[in-house]
């Protein structure tokens, strides 16, 4: 992927995220930090590639290791984002992190890095700056390594093993194939149609479908059995959506969905 391009699919996302906001008042506040966050994510990526940056690992699958050396110094200036334009509850543990320093930055990340503990463990509100600040990391390894459109029947992402956010269904023939996007290193692969990738129900009776006017490319996709539910964004209907900042949009779906009685499988970025 030439630095053009990387360039192009992070503009994509900045674009996309201005466009819903304006058109989307529910979720103005958090497309426009996302944005900002998204232009420090595409500096460090393009950081990386600039320097061909390789791990001494396999290339095949994350590191078990993140790199403190190389990454360390890009946290402070997510932190500095955040306390200028994260909503109130961010901001103000930006600042408390900041005051922290880095000793306190590196056990969050990680904790938040390490895949064979559990991921949710720390709060949510602290689990962003974990997140926001390795996921270029993990995405620019995960594209060096060529991972999306492996063969992979599993529930988790076969690069990084997190579980997937969405889902996407491109179109196919005369219909649409479903693939699933990680939450962490954006890698896609292709996953069946009626299967649950939470608990791997298989009867269609249990996995019904919703949609919402408004959201009409976006549906919930849930299961009866185990009560989760992941949002599947619809490029056969929308072609111009961008899933991993059309999910972000749709936060009245998610809050209904909790309602509902439905656990997303996998909170996005900003945790909604």
């Amino acid at each position: 992927m030439t630095s053009r391009t990387t360039a192009n699919v992070w503009n994509q996302r900045v674009q996309r995220a201005g466009e819903l906001a304006r058109s989307y008042p529910a979720a103005e506040e958090v497309l426009k930090f996302y944005i900002k966050v998204a232009e420090f994510q595409k500096l460090v990526y393009l950081q990386l590639e600039s320097s061909a940056y390789t791990n001494t690992e396999e290339a095949d699958r994350l590191p078990e290791k993140w790199d403190e050396f190389a990454l360390l110094p890009w946290f402070r200036p997510l932190l500095s984002v955040t306390a200028q334009f994260g909503p109130t509850s961010l901001a103000h543990l930006a600042s408390e992190l900041t005051e922290a320093g880095p000793v306190r930055w590196q056990r969050l990340i990680t904790a938040f890095w390490d895949i064979r503990t559990n991921r949710n463990g720390d709060s949510p509100t602290h689990s962003f700056f974990a997140h926001a600040f390795l996921q270029p990391y993990a995405e620019y390894l995960a594209h060096r390594a060529n991972a999306s459109g492996m063969n992979h029947a599993e529930t988790v992402c076969p690069f990084c093993s997190s579980k997937p956010m969405l889902g996407i269904l491109r179109p196919e023939g005369d219909g649409a194939k479903r693939s699933l996007f990680c939450s962490l290193c954006g890698t896609e692969w292709d996953f069946r149609r009626i299967l649950c990738p939470a608990c791997g129900e298989e009867d269609v009776k249990q996995l019904p479908i919703y949609t919402a006017a408004g959201f009409d490319h976006i549906r919930v996709e849930a299961c009866e059995t185990c009560k989760s539910c992941i949002k599947t964004i619809d490029l056969t209907k929308n072609g111009h959506a961008i899933p991993i900042v059309d999910e972000l949009a749709s936060i009245p779906l998610t809050l209904w969905a909790a309602e509902k009685g439905y656990t997303k499988l996998q909170g996005n970025l900003l945790g909604t």
